[in-house]
């Protein structure tokens, strides 16, 4: 099994792709804090998933790296906050996309909490 077929890591991707598309159209001032910082945390979310799969016979370094991926996430959400605040977003789409990172939290928190069922 690869770490391509985790739920968490597949919503993870397609949602830091909807971001990139999204941060296309920030204003060019923003290039190196805001729109950086968004596609960055939101890519994170992924490679942590993706390491700690491939370390998950440790369940320490698994656990360890999905709570990563969590704290990664959470940081993902606060960039959508700034991004509504600075009117880059609509309240729609933060909440369609808030909604959507809230989804993987929940996925990432149940192989936390269950990590026998990802062949530990």
């Amino acid at each position: 099994m690869s770490f391509k077929t985790l739920l968490a890591y597949q919503k993870g991707f397609e949602l830091a792709m909807e971001i990139f598309q999204l941060t296309k159209d920030f204003p060019k001032s923003e290039m190196f804090s805001l729109t950086s910082q968004m596609v960055r945390s939101s890519r994170s979310v992924c490679s942590n998933i993706a390491e700690g799969y491939r370390k998950r016979q440790y369940e320490k370094h698994f656990k360890s790296k999905l709570s990563d991926a969590d704290s990664e996430n959470s940081e993902t959400q606060l960039w959508l906050d700034f991004a509504l605040a600075c009117g880059y977003i609509t309240e729609i789409k933060k909440q369609e996309l808030q909604y959507k990172s809230e989804e993987i939290g929940k996925l990432i928190n149940y192989m936390i909490k269950n990590p026998n069922k990802f062949g530990l």
